[in-house]
């Protein structure tokens, strides 16, 4: 058994990695032809162009882990099956299941790869992003948002303007702490200065301590140490959902959802960071059952099942996403149902296969 498995599991690799290293030249020719022109506008060199796609490659990796583990499960046991070593096999009393194994081990390392990937490539589309000028022009005012700094303080503001560097209606809340009381300030205005930072204008201040006694004040200018978002952090955008880690995504849909809007595209990205490398040994359990068929084709054959598998698998992922999107169903249902609805049907087809 040992010779048969390293037999199935190096064959298998060697076409996943085959298929692994081709996949990200196609999406870097169609991610190149969709914007050579915006390229061409913005003056680009060829070197940064280059540049950018090699940070993108962590991306391209890890998107084409399913399709290259779905192709290599397929004309692994395909070939098995036309070369009849699936029967000596069977012969031998060894069943389908117990020959297909070492596939299904690498499935399981091959996801955890994925899913390592998938906390590497939002830094590589952020440089990317960078190189190719991807960002939007930077805003001079912004109005009704909320920001949440890194020590957890949470700023409401009514309009800031870059220009004077000046908020109007400004509402802070921090948690309390061992180390420090909570805080609750509401100021008509405040002002932003390189030496003194931020002091607020005309507005009252409570403070919560641990023990539940509260002290409040009232001032007309009082300047705050600590505070060390600058006006033009407040007014940057929100990152793509490609640019954020699974965590990073969950603060940025807590803060929305705080504040009374629809983080509902974020939490069904935020759950596709996970159900896509997954989906790496879904397609791979799939596929083998599908691959041991005996009619004639061949290669053609092979290539015929994956691709069908493939836009099957992404076509039902992108309805599912934008039923979650819209609300109709809940964000972890649109992000795992492709997967749910494969791996039942998998389960059904190995039960099925002929040991």
């Amino acid at each position: 058994m040992r010779v048969l498995d390293r037999l199935v599991g190096r064959t298998f690799l060697k076409l996943f990695f085959l298929f692994l290293l081709a996949s990200p030249l196609l999406f870097v020719i169609g991610h190149l032809t969709e914007n050579v022109d915006t390229y061409v506008d913005r003056s680009l060199t060829i070197a940064e162009i280059a540049q950018s796609y090699l940070f993108r490659l962590p991306l391209y990796l890890q998107q084409s882990f399913p399709i290259a583990g779905l192709l290599a499960a397929v004309f692994t046991v395909h070939a098995m099956t036309n070369h009849r070593e699936i029967v000596a096999a069977k012969a031998g009393g060894i069943s389908f299941h117990r020959v297909v194994r070492p596939i299904l081990v690498l499935g399981v390392l091959l996801t955890g790869a994925a899913l390592a990937l998938s906390e590497i490539t939002p830094g590589g589309n952020r440089r990317a992003a960078e190189l190719v000028r991807d960002e939007e022009p930077g805003r001079s005012w912004r109005s009704d948002f909320v920001y949440e700094s890194v020590d957890g303080t949470t700023w409401h503001v009514r309009r800031l303007t870059a220009g004077d560097n000046r908020m109007s209606e400004v509402v802070l809340e921090r948690p309390a702490t061992d180390a420090r009381p909570g805080l609750h300030l509401l100021a008509d205005a405040a002002e932003f200065d390189d030496e003194k930072g931020w002091t607020f204008a005309r507005g009252y201040m409570r403070e919560m301590r641990a023990d539940s006694s509260n002290r409040a004040y009232q001032f007309e200018r009082l300047r705050m140490a600590g505070l060390t978002e600058r006006p033009e952090e407040l007014l940057e955008r929100p990152r793509d959902a490609e640019e954020m880690t699974y965590a990073q995504i969950g603060r940025q849909a807590d803060i929305v959802e705080r504040t009374g809007g629809n983080a509902r595209d974020l939490l069904v990205k935020q759950q596709q960071k996970l159900s896509i490398p997954v989906a790496t040994l879904v397609v791979i359990l799939l596929g083998m059952p599908l691959a041991t068929s005996t009619q004639r084709g061949g290669t053609a054959h092979g290539v015929g099942i994956s691709l069908g598998v493939t836009i099957g698998y992404f076509l039902l992922l992108r309805i599912s996403g934008a039923l979650g999107e819209a609300g109709a169903i809940p964000p972890p249902t649109a992000a795992w149902v492709p997967n749910i609805l494969f791996f039942v049907a998998a389960v059904v087809l190995l039960a099925r296969v002929r040991t």
